[in-house]
């Protein structure tokens, strides 16, 4: 059996920015993955395929999808797209001309799709395909947190919410999750089990390569379902995967004039002045040898495992969702079209909850302390670069839950039900803002480094002036502050700080 799973994620951007990193960051990917991605599975749903893939949609992104600000900036980037199109088709020279045509129809297509379906936000586009189990949703906490690394009470409130968020916008609770960065410790899955999670996702040296099953997790019911790096570097290895390959469009090389991407790889050490125009004839053709070779990999994978395990074996590929069609122009005309060559060469493909059912499961394992980042450790979010956010993070989160367990203790009185509050939800909202995993990764890696420290910095900034209001009783300013920072923070708006668990609820 093989499994496709593709993570979905991006950290809340509305509001913050918008060129070169901001806004611009989800409208690309939008445009470029979740738009084709979605067409590709609603085409084959069409058909009749079932099963298709497990898909992980973070809270934080489908907030966005859903977020009225961001669908009206979507639909006038949608237009920029258009107008950049046009205007590179009126160019003198003949491969701008044909590049313009090309990203015309491209563009064209997608305001149409947008306007069709997705006026009203991504939940219904993707509801559908829930509903017709053309695949499998995986959720997750709210906003993406190192998990390992939080405090055990906001990482249950998170947990818990996400999967609240989750079924309020799809209409059904996920029972999979992917965990963010593949981050575990010893005792989540005790957390999991809790919450109804029945499997989640780890990198393949966390099962020390041994991924032919999954893995029920130390003494819980839940399982581990594992990457397969042999099969997953075939697509995604930076040193031999096929985004890379000669003929697929260059992600990096611009033409500064219209915007647009004119090239192609060309090759690995080719400057990008002198990189060859974009064939998309020459493009098909190495997509059509890559599916071929992909299925070849999957087979031969398939038939060592069963030889070495004496059992029918699972293959589990997974993927940031983002790599198709944002990183790699291609990959969505790819994956539809090893979605259909996997059956026809006889191999079955189902999803994770699907391989749970029918049996691909081994014995326990002792599960340790990783992630799917750099070393398979903690490094990339608890090293040496990010040790201030590390700190930032604890004392941001120690200040949030000392402030709402105060507030929320003098509200209480006996025979009165608790009232919400709109002040240590906010509170809650930006604290849970201040820790997602992007901004140490963003450090770590060096990738709009400063943009990522600027943001963990506002929202803890945003934590503790609402904290420091409510602490000196200033009421009503507490309630502007919450209010002001909501306008540019509102997403989750069912997240409410009288779930939080108490002291005696995270220690259990």
């Amino acid at each position: 059996m093989f499994c496709l799973v593709l993570h979905s994620h991006l950290p809340w951007l509305a509001n913050h920015g918008r060129w070169p990193v901001g806004e611009e960051w989800l409208y690309q990917s939008w445009a470029a993955s979740y738009l084709p991605l979605t067409r590709v599975l609603r085409t084959l749903a069409d058909e009749g395929r079932a099963n298709l893939l497990t898909l992980g949609i973070t809270p934080v992104l489908a907030a966005m999808l859903d977020d009225p600000h961001s669908l009206s900036g979507m639909y006038h980037w949608l237009g920029n797209w258009q107008l950049r199109a046009h205007e590179a088709a009126l160019m003198p020279d003949q491969p701008r001309r044909d590049l313009g045509a090309r990203e015309h129809r491209l563009s064209a297509q997608a305001l149409t799709e947008f306007e069709e379906l997705w006026a009203h936000g991504g939940s219904p586009v993707l509801r559908r395909l829930v509903d017709a189990d053309t695949i499998e949703l995986l959720g997750g906490p709210l906003a993406h947190p190192f998990q390992p690394l939080l405090h055990p009470r906001l990482r249950r409130f998170q947990l818990s919410e996400g999967l609240a968020d989750a079924r309020s916008r799809w209409g059904t609770q996920p029972s999979g999750i992917w965990a963010p960065e593949c981050g575990y410790t010893p005792g989540m899955e005790r957390e999991y089990q809790a919450a109804g999670i029945t499997h989640f996702m780890v990198d393949g040296p966390s099962l020390r390569g041994d991924t032919s099953l999954g893995r029920p997790v130390r003494e819980s019911d839940v399982v581990a379902f594992g990457r397969d790096l042999q099969v997953s570097y075939r697509v995604w290895s930076p040193k031999s995967g096929y985004p890379g390959h000669g003929a697929y469009r260059d992600f990096h090389t611009y033409d500064h004039d219209t915007g647009l991407k004119p090239s192609r790889v060309t090759g690995r050490t080719v400057d990008s002045k002198d990189k060859a125009p974009y064939d998309p004839e020459l493009a098909a053709a190495a997509v059509d040898r890559h599916v071929a070779d992909f299925v070849d990999t999957v087979k031969a994978r398939i038939r060592a495992e069963r030889d070495r395990t004496g059992r029918p074996a699972l293959v589990v590929a997974a993927f940031d969702t983002e790599l198709f069609g944002h990183w790699w122009f291609e990959g969505p005309q790819w994956l539809e079209k090893v979605l259909r060559a996997l059956p026809e060469a006889g191999v079955e493909v189902g999803t994770l909850s699907q391989a749970r059912a029918k049996g691909y499961v081994g014995e326990p394992v002792e599960l340790t302390d990783s992630s799917w980042g750099s070393g398979k450790d903690w490094r990339v979010w608890a090293g040496d670069q990010v040790s201030d956010l590390v700190q930032l993070n604890s004392e941001v989160v120690q200040t949030a839950l000392d402030t709402v367990d105060k507030a929320r203790g003098s509200q209480r009185a006996p025979g009165r039900p608790e009232l919400r509050d709109r002040v240590n939800d906010q509170i809650l909202r930006e604290a849970i803002m201040t820790v997602q995993s992007d901004w140490a990764f963003m450090v770590s890696k060096d990738s709009a480094a400063g943009y990522a420290r600027d943001r963990a910095h506002k929202h803890a900034h945003a934590t503790r002036e609402i904290a420091d209001a409510v602490s000196s009783g200033q009421t009503e300013r507490a309630q502007r502050l919450a209010d002001g920072w909501h306008l540019a923070d509102g997403l989750f708006p069912g997240l409410d700080a009288r779930r939080l668990p108490d002291h005696a609820e995270s220690s259990t």
